[in-house]
């Protein structure tokens, strides 16, 4: 389960598979009602979080993080993906399709018109502080 080639492309289809998987041979079915998986992805969350506590704001691509700090970064962000993409197929969510659906709607609310500033109005609006 652990073993991933590196030409295999990881879908949301693929992690809701292995997830399924994983739980139905440790007989874990029964314990992952929605319920369970929000909360365990809620503290997953939280542990993502603490990483981030005390640092202030980050650049992105982290460069001045050490490489066991970005190894202990991914092992979070996958927690919280994993109980993600594992609470949306307990509750029959496909969630690319969710996810895109989403996209979209957010497109319709913030138009580009109403989102990009040119470098005029941005210089205007920061001469006014």
């Amino acid at each position: 389960m652990t073993d991933v080639p590196e030409e295999e492309n990881v879908t949301l289809d693929l992690l809701k598979q292995k997830m399924a998987e994983f739980a139905k041979e440790r007989e874990w079915d029964k314990f992952h009602s929605p319920r369970n998986l929000l909360l365990a992805l809620v503290g997953e969350v939280g542990e993502l979080s603490e990483i981030f506590q005390w640092k202030g704001e980050v650049p992105k691509g982290l460069p001045d993080w050490k490489e066991e700090e970005k190894l202990h970064l991914g092992e979070e962000l996958s927690d919280v993906l994993l109980y993600l993409v594992r609470l949306s197929d307990i509750c029959g969510i496909d969630l690319g399709k969710a996810a895109l659906r989403k996209v979209q709607l957010n497109a319709t609310k913030y138009p580009l018109t109403l989102c990009k500033t040119t470098t005029t109005d941005h210089q205007t609006d920061s001469s006014s502080d």
